[in-house]
C-alpha cells in the first residue's frame, strides 16, 4: 500500500512539472548515453584497466607498424603484423614451416602455400622472402615487401611448374606483397645420419630447383642449388659400396649405386653449364671432369667441356671433343649444329691468320726492299755529283786554256 501511495505520489508530482521540465526530463531518459559523469578526478579500476590495455595496445600498434629495411635500399620490406611466440629465429640451413600468401600491388593472390616444409638460405621460395625468414621470430606473423629483383624479376612467370607455389602468372618486373606465419622451425639432421633414400630424394629435390632457376637464367642461384644437392649426394657411398646412415652401414644394391651415380653425373653436368654461363670456366671444367672421370663417352659432357674449351679460345681442341660427342650421339642436332659452326669459325680463323701473314710478310718484303734500294739510289747520287763535278771541271780547264791560249797570241 506504501509502495502503491509512492508510486502515485511521484506520478502525481511529475502531473505538476510544466512542460520545460517534462522535455528536460524526457531528453534524460531517452539520451542516457549524453549524460557524463562526474569528473572527480578518481576511475574505477575497471576503467584504469581499460586505458592501460588501450595504450599497451597503442604502443604495439606504433611499434609493429614501423618496416626493417633489410637491405638498406628499400628493395626489401619486412612489418610485423603479430608478433612471434618466441625470440627464436632460424639460422641457415634450419628447415622451417611457413604459411605465407603473396599478393601484387592490386591486391591479386598469385601465391599460397599452407604448413610448407624450406629450407633457410637454399631458395626453395623466392629470393627475398628465403632472405626476410631468418628475420622473423617463432610463430611471427609479418608482412615483407619484395622487389622484383628478388622475386620474379624481368621474366615474371607465365606458365608455373610443380615446383612453384605459384597459382597465377606474375608479370615481370612486379612486386609481391608476403604475408608469412613461421609456423615452427627446427635444425637440419646430420645428412651422415639420413638413410640412402632420404639423401637421394632431398638431393634431387634441390637438383631439380637448380633446374628451374636455370630455365630462368638465375645462375647464381642454381650453382646454389646443384651444390647442396652435392652435398647430400656426393661421398655417400665407401669404395666398398657401405653407406653409414642412422641405423649403421647399410650396403647398397647395384642398382642403388648406379643410380647414385647417375644422379650425380646429372647435377655436375648442370653445375658446369652454370658455371660455364657466369664465365667461371675453371670451376667448369672440374664439374665437367668429374662427369668424364666417371663416365669418358658421356656424350653432353663432352659436348660441354667443349664448348668451355671453345670459350677459353681453344677451338681445336673443342672441335676434337665434339666429333667424339657426335659419333657418340649421331642424333643430337644440338652437337652437330655446334660442330659445324667451331669448324666454320676454325677455318675463318685459319684464313684470317693467313691473311694477317701474308700481310705481314708483304710488308716485311717491301720494307727489305726499301732497304736494298736505298743504297743504289745513294749511289746513283753520288754518280751525278761526279759526273757534274767533272763537267764543270772540264768547262773551267777549257776557260783556262782559251784564255792562256788568247793571252800568248797577243
Amino acid at each position: 500500500m506504501d509502495a502503491e501511495k509512492s508510486s502515485s505520489s511521484s506520478f502525481e508530482d511529475l502531473s505538476n512539472l510544466n512542460e520545460q521540465e517534462r522535455a528536460e526530463l524526457a531528453s534524460s531518459v531517452l539520451e542516457p548515453t549524453q549524460i557524463k559523469a562526474p569528473e572527480t578526478g578518481h576511475s574505477t579500476g575497471e576503467q584504469d584497466r581499460s586505458a592501460d590495455s588501450e595504450a599497451k595496445a597503442s604502443e604495439d600498434t606504433e611499434e609493429d607498424s614501423e618496416c626493417m629495411d633489410i637491405l638498406g635500399n628499400g628493395t626489401l620490406l619486412k612489418k610485423v603484423l603479430k608478433k612471434g611466440r618466441s625470440e627464436l629465429r632460424p639460422e641457415s640451413k634450419d628447415l622451417v614451416t611457413i604459411t605465407y600468401t603473396g599478393r601484387l600491388e592490386d591486391g591479386t593472390v598469385v601465391e599460397e602455400q599452407s604448413n610448407v616444409v624450406v629450407q633457410i638460405d637454399d631458395v626453395e621460395v623466392v629470393q627475398g622472402l628465403d632472405m626476410a625468414l631468418k628475420l622473423m621470430n617463432e610463430g611471427e606473423v609479418a608482412e615483407v615487401i619484395v622487389n622484383p629483383r628478388f622475386a620474379y624479376g624481368e621474366l615474371g612467370l607465365k606458365e608455373p611448374t610443380e615446383l612453384d607455389p605459384v597459382i597465377r602468372p606474375v608479370p615481370p618486373n612486379a612486386t609481391v606483397t608476403y604475408t608469412v606465419t613461421l609456423v615452427s622451425m627446427r635444425e637440419e639432421s646430420d645428412i651422415e645420419a639420413r638413410t640412402y633414400a632420404s639423401r637421394k630424394e632431398i638431393g634431387n629435390k634441390k637438383r631439380l630447383r637448380g633446374n628451374y632457376w636455370m630455365k630462368r637464367q638465375e645462375y647464381n642461384l642454381a650453382i646454389q642449388s646443384y651444390r647442396r644437392a652435392l652435398e647430400y649426394l656426393d661421398d655417400t657411398v665407401s669404395a666398398g659400396g657401405m653407406m653409414e646412415s642412422g641405423a649403421g652401414s647399410v650396403e647398397l644394391s647395384t642398382a642403388e649405386l648406379q643410380d647414385l651415380l647417375e644422379d650425380r653425373m646429372k647435377v655436375y653436368n648442370n653445375l658446369a653449364l652454370a658455371q660455364l654461363k657466369i664465365s667461371a670456366h675453371e670451376a667448369a671444367l672440374k664439374s665437367v671432369d668429374h662427369v668424364l672421370k666417371c663416365q669418358p663417352s658421356n656424350a653432353k659432357a663432352l659436348y660441354r667441356k667443349g664448348k668451355i674449351l671453345d670459350a677459353k679460345g681453344d677451338t681445336a681442341a673443342a672441335i676434337t671433343l665434339l666429333q667424339k660427342a657426335a659419333t657418340i650421339d649421331v642424333d643430337d642436332k644440338l652437337i652437330q649444329s655446334e660442330l659445324s659452326k667451331l669448324i666454320l669459325k676454325s677455318k675463318r680463323e685459319a684464313r684470317n691468320e693467313r691473311d694477317l701473314y701474308q700481310k705481314m710478310l708483304g710488308q716485311a718484303q717491301k720494307l727489305e726492299q726499301k732497304t736494298k734500294t736505298a743504297p743504289a739510289a745513294q749511289n746513283n747520287e753520288s754518280s751525278k755529283i761526279m759526273m757534274w763535278g767533272y763537267l764543270v771541271g772540264t768547262i773551267l780547264i777549257g776557260v783556262v786554256g782559251v784564255a792562256i791560249f788568247r793571252y800568248n797570241n797577243q
